[in-house]
């Protein structure tokens, strides 16, 4: 059997490739150091003793200072004992996430959250009286028993402290594992509220390992302004040798050749005439009206 303890850090939702959305527990898992190995010699059974999450020295008693030191490491608040461990390791070995593969059928194991004193409709799931019609029950227990033996029986669901209670849920598979950010994704909820202890080990009641899930992987892209794409475009262009050369070509060719000397047009300045005015017409035309009218006055004397 194979374990390690890790906090819970929540849930989200991972997609793969063929566009599957699968629920999953973030699961925060840091290196675990084996701080007791138990052997049948010894203890009779074989198992290994987990610690995890670090403490401060003046927190802890002595005998857990002392125990840590057996294992060149600090004090430890969190220390869980697995039986049959797979492998041999020994006093100081660390285990990391890498000791699950992506596909392995699992158990998670942890402590689910305390909800307090609670009736026997929340605790249970029972069903509630009539609201109306003049009944008086609502949210009671009701019948406690039979007339004989006169008394309640034991296993009788009665209100009570509900949660704060050890949870295993079995079969859940192994997602993703990733040793540089330490952390381990599991599909489905897992009992316990945020920064809890889990335990994750092998599966009891199914060994198979699953398919391999082929998750979708978000490539972080640089934006870059249009303003440095064309200061990169221009700069390139400059730089480049064909343009020198041409450029190079095109001023040898100018020192060649001698300039040519233009003819100068001479420029003749044609005489503006005078424009008449509108007065001027004026008394021409009234002068040849005039004359008109005395010629057909001297032909009809004649």
């Amino acid at each position: 059997m194979k374990g390690i303890l890790g906090r819970k850090v929540g849930m989200t939702e991972v997609f793969t490739k063929e566009g599957k959305v699968i629920p999953v527990t973030v699961i925060e898992v840091e290196p675990n150091v084996v701080t007791q190995v138990k052997t049948v010699e010894t203890d009779g059974y074989n198992a290994i003793q987990l610690s995890v999450c670090d403490k401060k020295e003046k927190n802890a008693t002595k005998a857990s200072v002392g125990h840590a030191k057996k294992a060149n490491t600090t004090p430890k608040r969190f220390l869980k004992e697995i039986r049959n461990f797979e492998g041999t390791y020994g006093l100081g070995d660390t285990i990391k996430a890498d000791i699950f593969t992506v596909g392995e059928i699992v158990d998670v194991t942890g402590t689910s959250k305390g909800k307090g004193t609670q009736g026997v409709i929340k605790r249970y799931g029972q069903h509630s009286g009539p609201d109306t019609h003049g009944s008086r029950y609502h949210r009671r227990v009701g019948s406690l028993g039979t007339m004989r033996p006169m008394r309640v029986i034991p296993g009788k669901k009665l209100p009570g402290h509900m949660g704060a209670e050890t949870v295993t849920i079995q079969n859940l598979e192994i997602v993703d594992v990733n040793l540089v950010d330490n952390y381990i994704l599991v599909s489905g909820n897992v009992p316990g509220p945020k920064k809890s202890l889990v335990l994750i080990k092998s599966a009891v009641k199914n060994n198979k390992k699953a398919d391999t899930i082929e998750l979708i992987n978000y490539e972080e892209v640089k934006e870059e302004s249009v303003a440095d794409n064309v200061e990169e475009v221009t700069t390139e262009t400059v730089e480049t040798p064909e343009v020198e050369t041409a450029q190079e070509e095109v001023v040898e060719t100018l020192e060649e050749t001698p300039a040519e000397e233009t003819p100068v047009e001479e420029v003749v300045e044609t005489p503006v005439e005078e424009e008449t005015t509108s007065e001027e017409v004026k008394e021409e035309t009234a002068e040849e009206v005039t004359e008109e009218t005395t010629k057909e006055e001297e032909n009809q004397e004649n």
